[in-house]
């Protein structure tokens, strides 16, 4: 498992496997998103095998897949209600961590500057500055920092 921290309470994995769930609870994680639609992996991977798990070990499990170069505002809304009322810290995984990094950028632009957006998802590798227009707008529509 390759948990990396893109923020002080969110984190995102690659896909993760179901031995992992326990692992997860026992770093402080209360709430896991699955970014990863169904139909990319196997049926032991697949969201309602790992939900069934993630409660079992007391953690919230909430199902947002974000389908490759589809990414819609819904998505965006539900990774932020599910940040918004998580009890603790949060993981986010899908195929390699970047789908949920996006989506966690797409929610924070007008909160935080574009800048340290970008700035924390290059940290752990991955890349927001292809989404900085999507984010300066979105950060200019919600009356927040850009740039």
């Amino acid at each position: 498992m390759d948990i990396r921290q893109i923020a002080e309470t969110y984190a995102v994995s690659p896909q993760i496997d179901p031995g992992d769930v326990a692992l997860i609870r026992e770093a402080g994680f209360t709430t896991l998103i699955c970014n990863r639609p169904d139909a990319e992996i196997e049926p032991t991977h697949r969201a309602a095998a790992i939900r069934a798990l993630a409660e079992a070990e007391g953690l919230r499990f909430v199902e947002n897949p974000v389908l490759p170069g589809q990414l819609t505002m819904d998505n965006v809304k539900t990774q932020d209600a599910a940040m918004a009322e998580s009890a603790g810290p949060v993981l986010a995984y899908c195929a390699s961590g970047n789908r949920s990094t996006i989506v966690w950028g797409l929610c924070q632009a007008g909160r935080q500057p574009t800048d340290a957006l970008v700035a924390a998802a290059a940290a752990q590798g991955y890349n927001l500055e292809v989404w900085r227009q999507q984010l300066d707008a979105l950060a200019a529509q919600r009356g927040g920092a850009a740039g």
